[in-house]
Parts: C-alpha cells; sequence; structure tokens
C-alpha cells in the first residue's frame, strides 16, 4: 500500500519515524513534507499535496492512504479535507482511528504529534492503516450522500 504523509514542524519528528517504522514494514512512503524544520511554515500546502496525491492514486487503482500531523491535528485534517474526495478523520485513540475506516471509509487520518507519546501514535496510525471499511450498506449510504454533497452541493435527506 503506497501512504502518503505530510506534517507541520510540530510533527516533523513523528513523521519521520512514521515513514522510517512503516517502510520498514513494506508500505511506500511519500513524502510531502516539509523537508526542513521551521517554526512558521505553513502546513496547508503540505497536506493539500499528500491529500491530492491520495485521491490520484485511488483514482488510478492504486491502493493509498494518508497520514497528516501538526500539534494537534486539527488545522491539518481541515486543510485535507478541503480536497474533493478526502474523508480525513482526526483519531486520537485505537477506537477512533479504526471507526474512522470501518465507518468512514477515511481515506487520511490526522494525529497530533504533541497529543500523543511516539509508541501510542504508532499505534493509532498501524490501527488505521491495517482496519479495512466495512462495506456496510448503511455506511456506504451515509457516504454516498457526503460525496453528493461535495459534488453538487445539495443536501440530500
Amino acid at each position: 500500500m503506497r501512504v502518503h504523509i505530510a506534517t507541520d514542524h510540530a510533527g516533523m519528528e513523528l513523521s519521520a519515524h512514521l515513514v522510517a517504522h512503516l517502510s520498514g514494514k513494506g508500505f511506500e512512503m511519500i513524502d510531502h513534507g516539509p523537508t526542513v524544520y521551521d517554526a512558521e511554515d505553513d502546513y496547508p500546502s503540505f497536506c493539500i499535496n499528500a491529500a491530492l496525491a491520495v485521491v490520484d492514486d485511488q483514482l488510478s487503482g492504486v491502493e493509498a492512504l494518508g497520514i497528516v500531523l501538526g500539534g494537534s491535528g486539527n488545522g491539518e485534517q481541515i486543510a485535507a479535507n478541503k480536497v474533493k474526495g478526502i474523508r480525513a478523520a482526526l483519531a486520537w485513540s485505537l477506537d477512533t482511528a479504526r471507526l474512522a475506516r470501518q465507518h468512514n471509509d477515511a481515506n487520511v487520518v490526522a494525529l497530533g504529534g504533541r497529543q500523543h507519546s511516539l509508541e501510542e501514535a504508532t499505534a493509532i496510525v498501524e490501527a488505521f492503516l491495517a482496519e479495512p471499511f466495512s462495506g456496510a450498506e448503511r455506511h456506504v449510504r451515509r457516504i454516498g450522500k457526503i460525496a453528493a454533497y461535495e459534488a453538487t452541493g445539495e443536501v440530500i435527506a
């Protein structure tokens, strides 16, 4: 599986760890930056580029997911969710990571690098990457309604 990853300055240590760790587990890691520490960096471009790459891969039939990191993960999740076709979920536990995949078919996980130990963050990301979408009809229906709104701007009851 290909995994696109992006961060801001607050998640650089976690990002470097995840790139090395997940590469060692056989994931194809694509790092969208940043490449150097800058406390004044602007994370939206990094996160949006990672999200765009996830969508492009998925539309091309490549199995791909994404990871966006920051101090809290909130802004990074918001940036990724601006990309059409992205369902980015902020995960703060193993359960929220698994449920994001099971129920929402989330294709990007957001995590706060300042909110978890390295071990906790790694476990949350691994849980997200390992969990399949359930495919349950109610979840497919709900995701379809979100996608329809995204495409048309109309709310379906």
